[in-house]
C-alpha cells in the first residue's frame, strides 16, 4: 500500500529535484537550462525550461507565491529535491522526488504546485526519517550483546544508502554516529565486545582493501577511532559474522565462509582485542548458506549459537554451539520461506521476556495476501528459549531505501 501511494503521488507531480530554503532569483523570460547554475534547484513558468526561471538551494517551508505553478524544473544539486503540494514539508497530500543530476536535462511537468521545498540525502527522506522505527522493551537481565547503551534494551546500527550510520535505541528516535563513508564496507556485523572494555563494538570489511576493521563502542550507541584487526586478505570470505563466546573462553569471537572451499572457520578474540589463529568449525559445505547470524544462546543451555539461512530451500537452521567451542547438529527451526528477507537481525532481547529474539527485514520476492513485491517491512519473531521460533508478526513497511541493519 505504502509503495503503490508513493507511486501514485510522484506520478502525479513528475519528477522533483531537491531543494533547500528560498526560491529566488528571476531570470529573464524564456530561459534556457544552462541559465540554472549547478548545485541549483531551478524551475519554470512554462513547459520545456521557458519562462521566468526561479533558483533556489535551500530547504523551503513555504514558497509562497513563487510555488503557484511550475511548468518545468531541474535538480543540480548532489542532493534528492523534495517537491511538496502542502506547505511544512508536509509530504500525505502529495510530493515527488527529483534526483540529483547536473547532465543539463529537465523534467517538463505540465502544471505543477510547489508549496513547499527540502533537499535531502536520501529519498526516503522525503516522507520519513533517515532510520526507521525500531521498538524494544526493555530486557530482564543484560544480553551482553545488541546493547550498545548498556540500557538493556535491544537497539539497532543502521546504514542508509548515503553511507551514514544511524543509532536507534529503541524507542522509535534514532541519532547519527557515522556521517558518511559506510558505504565502503561489504560487511558489517557486531556482538559483543572485541576491545576487552565493557562495551560492545562493530566489526567492518573494507571492500577495497579486504581490511578487517574493528569500531569500539563508546557505551553510549557511538563508536570510537578504528583499529585493523584484518590487514588483508578478508574479500576471500562470506558472511563474517560476530557470534560471541562460541570457543569458551569469555572473549567474542568471529566467523567467516571461505568462499573458495564454503569452510567455516572461527577467528578467536584475544586478550589485546585482536583475533587470534583460525580454527576450522565446519569442513566445508557454507556456501550453501546465504546468510549467517549470532543469535546468543537460543536454545538456553549457556552457549551461543548460529542461526543459518539455506540459499536453496529458504529453509532456517540452528547450529548450537558445544561444550567444546565447536557447533553440534543443525536443528531445522524455519521450514520455507526466509529468501523472502533481505535481512537478518540478532540483537539480543527485543521482546522484553529475556530470551533472544529474531527479526528480519523482507525483500521483493515477500507476499502479503497473495500478492508478491513487498519489500521494507519489518517482521518480528519471538524466541521461545527451545530453539525454537514464536509466529511472525509484521510490524511496518517503512524499512525501504536502506543500506543495511546490524
Amino acid at each position: 500500500m505504502r509503495t503503490a501511494i508513493r507511486r501514485s503521488l510522484a506520478s502525479l507531480l513528475g519528477t522533483v529535484t531537491l531543494g533547500v530554503a528560498g526560491l529566488a532569483g528571476a531570470a529573464p523570460a524564456q530561459a534556457a537550462v544552462s541559465d540554472c547554475p549547478s548545485g541549483y534547484f531551478c524551475a519554470w513558468t512554462q513547459e520545456n525550461a521557458q519562462g521566468t526561471m526561479f533558483k533556489t538551494r535551500t530547504d523551503m517551508a513555504d514558497t509562497g507565491s513563487y510555488g503557484t505553478e511550475f511548468g518545468s524544473y531541474i535538480n543540480r544539486t548532489s542532493v534528492y529535491a523534495c517537491m511538496y503540494e502542502s506547505a511544512d514539508h508536509y509530504p500525505w497530500n502529495g510530493y515527488s522526488v527529483e534526483w540529483p543530476s547536473n547532465n543539463g536535462s529537465w523534467t517538463s511537468g505540465g502544471s505543477t504546485t510547489i508549496a513547499s521545498l527540502k533537499f535531502v540525502r536520501t529519498e526516503r527522506e522525503c516522507a520519513q526519517n533517515a532510520y526507521p522505527n525500531w521498538q524494544a522493551e526493555t530486557s530482564p537481565k543484560a544480553a551482553g550483546f545488541g546493547d550498545l547503551d548498556g540500557n538493556r534494551k535491544a537497539d539497532l546500527l543502521v546504514r542508509d544508502k548515503a553511507g551514514r550510520l544511524w543509532f536507534t535505541p529503541g524507542d522509535g528516535s534514532g541519532r547519527l554516529v557515522g556521517t558518511g563513508g559506510w558505504n565502503a564496507m561489504s560487511a558489517l556485523t557486531r556482538h559483543g565486545d572485541f576491545s576487552r572494555d565493557g562495551r560492545e563494538d562493530v566489526i567492518a570489511r573494507e571492500a577495497s582493501t579486504g581490511k578487517l576493521w574493528l569500531y569500539p563502542g563508546t557505551g553510549t550507541g557511538g563508536l570510537s577511532t578504528r583499529k585493523l584487526v584484518g590487514n588483508g586478505g578478508w574479500n576471500g570470505m562470506n558472511h563474517i559474522t560476530a557470534v560471541g563466546d562460541l570457543s569458551r573462553d569469555g572473549r567474542a569471537d568471529l566467523l567467516a565462509v571461505e568462499k573458495s572451499t564454503g569452510k567455516l572457520w572461527l577467528y578467536p578474540g584475544t586478550s589485546t582485542g585482536t583475533l587470534g589463529s583460525r580454527k576450522l568449525v565446519g569442513t566445508g559445505g557454507w556456501n550453501a548458506m546465504n546468510a549467517l547470524a549470532g543469535s546468543g544462546d537460543f536454545n538456553s543451555d549457556g552457549r551461543v549459537d548460529l542461526i543459518a539461512r539455506e540459499a536453496s530451500t529458504g529453509k532456517l537452521w540452528l547450529y548450537p554451539g558445544t561444550s567444546t567451542g565447536t557447533l553440534g547438529s543443525r536443528k531445522l527451526i524455519g521450514t520455507g520461506g526466509w529468501n523472502a528477507m533481505e535481512s537478518l537481525i540478532t540483537v539480543g532481547d527485543f521482546s522484553g521476556d529475556g530470551r533472544p529474539d529474531l527479526a528480519a527485514v523482507t525483500n521483493r520476492t515477500y507476499a502479503i495476501d497473495g500478492f508478491v513485491g513487498n519489500p521494507g517491512w519489518l517482521v518480528t519473531y519471538n524466541g521461545l528459549g527451545t530453539g525454537g521460533l514464536a509466529s511472525g508478526v509484521r510490524r511496518d513497511g517503512e524499512w525501504f531505501g536502506l543500506n543495511g541493519f546490524f
